[in-house]
């Protein structure tokens, strides 16, 4: 029975992998959208984590540059930089959650009993990076005076959001396992005779 809980688990944490691949890859965490007449094109800039593209000069450029973190837009550019490096870290630890399944899944009845552990710990440790990451982005869009109103929170910051709490949701389903299925015996004991 914790075999088809960890199976699919698996394929819930690769699905919330495949959100936050996404939303890294996306240049679409804020997005400013502006009409600018009944014929002519919408103009759209978008932010990503490591890009910035505008629709005016039709390029993504690297983003933040040096003449982004100046002056005062130092602080946009430090927790900019944090979401950027907690996202690609959120990556990292979902590779080591990709070995610890394939360990608890291809290993004996002793991984799959004590495997928990470690891999409810690297869910965890993943979605906690996620969400500040989400929350470090969030704090931006309402505090900082570049986003003003006609920019919102969009794709990325979305997925992100779904990643994390399906990964949240995830170690629930492990912890629930561990604690209410029984443990799994290849044998029955032989009842003693006397």
């Amino acid at each position: 029975m914790r075999r088809i809980v960890y199976g699919i688990s698996l394929w819930v944490f690769l699905a919330a992998a495949a959100c936050s691949i996404a939303a890294i890859a996306l240049p679409s965490w804020i997005t400013y959208s502006a009409p600018t007449g009944d014929r002519s094109p919408t103009i759209r800039v978008k932010y990503g984590l490591h890009q910035r593209c505008s629709s005016i000069t039709g390029q993504c450029t690297t983003f933040p540059q040096y003449e982004d973190c100046l002056g005062e837009d130092r602080y946009f550019c430090s927790m900019w930089r944090s979401t950027g490096f907690l996202m690609n870290f959120s990556i990292v630890i979902e590779l080591a959650c990709v070995v610890a399944y394939i360990t608890i899944l291809v290993g004996g009845r002793a991984s799959r009993e004590a495997g928990w552990q470690v891999l409810a710990s690297l869910l965890a440790l993943v979605a906690v990076a996620q969400m500040i990451a989400m929350a470090l982005v969030a704090y931006l869009y309402d505090h900082d005076n570049r986003f003003f109103v006609g920019w919102e929170l969009d794709k990325s910051w979305v997925l992100c959001t779904v990643s994390w709490t399906v990964l949240v949701v995830d170690v629930l389903a492990i912890l629930a396992a561990k604690y209410l299925l029984p443990k799994e015996d290849d044998y029955e004991p032989i009842p003693d005779p006397q």
